[in-house]
C-alpha cells in the first residue's frame, strides 16, 4: 500500500530519473521501471488503490496519472532527441508557492533538480547541437503508382491528353456503344460485377473513350487511365486492377501510326533494346487488331512477353458516337498497368502488389 508522503517521494525520484534520460536505453529502462505491466511502481500503486481510504484516494489517484502521464511525455520526447519537449513538459507540471517549486502544486521540488530553470536564455547550452537529428522515415510510392506515372509522361509527350470517367458505369457504354451486344460472345471474355441489369463495375478504360467520342468532334487524341474490376484472381489476375488505354481518331491513320506509337512506347518503358512483334488477335471494337508482345536478348530464351492488345478502331463504333467511319481513322489500344509493372521489376504474382508487405515495397 502506498502512502501519500511515499508516492511524494516516488514523484520525486522519477523527476530526477527522467531529467537525468541521455539515451533510449535508458529511457526504455525508466519506462519498464514505472510503467512496466508486471511489477512497474506506478502500475502497483494503481492496483493499491482498492486499499487505500477515501480521502488517500483523492490525493494518490490523481498524483499517479499526472506522474504517469509525465513520464510518458517525457519519454517521447527523449526518443524524438527533443530535448526542449522534456523541458516544457515537465514546466507545464510546475507551480511556484514561496519562492519554492511544486511537482503538480503538490509534491514540493528540492534545489537543484530543476537547474534548467535557472539558465534561462542559456537552457539550449544543454542541447549538443553537433548530434546528428533523427529523420523519420520517408515514404514514397507504390510500385503502381509509379509505373503509372512514367506511361502517362510517356504519353502525354506524345501529344495525349488524359481523360477520367466513372468507375461505376452503364451496360450502354461498357459494351454495347464498343460493338459488344447483350449476346455477344466476347461478353464471356470479361466476368463482369454487375449492380443491376444495366449497371456494373467497369471491365475496361474504354467507356472513356465512347463518352469523349459523344462529346467533342474528331481530332481526339486521349488516354484513360484508371481502375478497372473482373471476377477473377489469381496470381496474373486481380478483381481490381488498373488499365491505361489509348485513343486516336483522325483523318488518313494508318495501322503504320499504331505501330509508330507502340514501339516508341516500349522502347521508353522497357528500354531502346526491346523489339516488339504484333500478333493478329480479335476484339468487337477494333478491325484489325492485334495482342503486342515484346523481346529482348537478355530475357531468358530470349521470350516473347504480351503486353498490350490493340487495334483499328471498328467503324461500327464511329457509327455508335455519329462518327464518320468514310472520313476518320483512329487506333486504339490498352494494357494493364500492374503487367507492365510485373515486366518492369520481375514480379511473379500480381497479389504481391496489394498485400502491403513492408519487405517488398522498400526495394522500390
Amino acid at each position: 500500500m502506498t502512502s501519500v508522503n511515499d508516492l511524494h517521494e516516488l514523484a520525486r525520484e522519477a523527476l530526477v530519473s527522467i531529467l537525468q534520460v541521455s539515451d533510449e536505453a535508458q529511457a526504455e529502462e525508466i519506462r519498464l521501471r514505472y510503467l512496466g505491466r508486471k511489477g512497474g511502481v506506478l502500475t502497483e500503486v494503481t492496483k493499491g488503490l482498492k486499499d487505500l481510504s477515501q480521502e488517500e484516494k483523492r490525493i494518490v489517484g490523481p498524483v499517479a496519472n499526472r506522474l504517469k502521464w509525465l513520464i510518458e511525455k517525457t519519454l517521447a520526447a527523449h526518443k524524438r532527441g527533443d530535448a526542449p519537449g522534456v523541458q516544457e513538459a515537465v514546466q507545464s507540471q510546475i507551480e511556484q508557492k514561496d519562492g519554492k517549486s511544486f511537482l503538480f502544486g503538490l509534491v514540493e521540488i528540492p534545489e537543484g533538480v530543476l537547474s534548467f530553470q535557472d539558465k534561462g536564455a542559456d537552457s539550449t547550452s544543454r542541447i549538443d547541437l553537433t548530434v546528428p537529428g533523427r529523420y523519420p522515415p520517408l515514404g514514397h510510392k507504390h510500385p503502381i503508382v509509379q509505373t503509372m506515372e512514367d506511361i502517362i509522361d510517356v504519353l502525354t509527350r506524345l501529344g495525349y491528353s488524359i481523360a477520367e470517367g466513372p468507375e461505376i458505369e452503364l451496360d450502354s457504354y461498357n459494351f454495347e456503344a464498343l460493338n459488344i451486344p447483350k449476346d455477344h460472345p466476347a461478353r464471356d471474355m470479361q466476368d463482369t460485377f454487375y449492380v443491376s441489369d444495366d449497371v456494373l463495375l467497369r471491365t475496361h478504360t474504354s467507356p472513356v473513350q465512347i463518352r469523349i467520342m459523344e462529346k467533342q468532334q474528331p481530332p481526339v487524341k486521349i488516354i484513360a487511365p484508371g481502375k478497372v474490376f473482373r471476377c477473377d484472381a489469381d496470381v496474373t489476375h486481380s478483381p481490381m486492377f488498373h488499365q491505361i488505354e489509348g485513343l486516336y481518331v483522325d483523318e488518313g491513320l494508318s495501322f503504320a501510326d499504331l505501330k509508330g506509337t507502340l514501339e516508341t512506347f516500349v522502347h521508353e518503358i522497357f528500354g531502346p533494346e526491346f523489339r516488339i512483334r504484333l500478333r493478329p488477335s480479335f476484339f468487337p471494337f477494333t478491325e484489325p487488331s492485334a495482342e503486342v508482345d515484346i523481346a529482348c536478348d537478355h530475357l531468358a530464351g530470349d521470350e516473347w512477353l504480351e503486353v498490350l492488345g490493340a487495334g483499328m478502331v471498328d467503324p461500327a463504333v464511329f457509327e455508335a458516337v455519329g462518327y464518320d467511319p468514310e472520313k476518320w481513322s483512329g487506333f486504339a489500344w490498352g494494357l494493364g498497368v500492374e503487367r507492365v509493372a510485373m515486366l518492369r521489376y520481375g514480379i511473379n504474382d500480381i497479389r504481391m502488389f496489394f498485400e502491403n508487405d513492408i519487405r517488398m515495397l522498400q526495394q522500390f
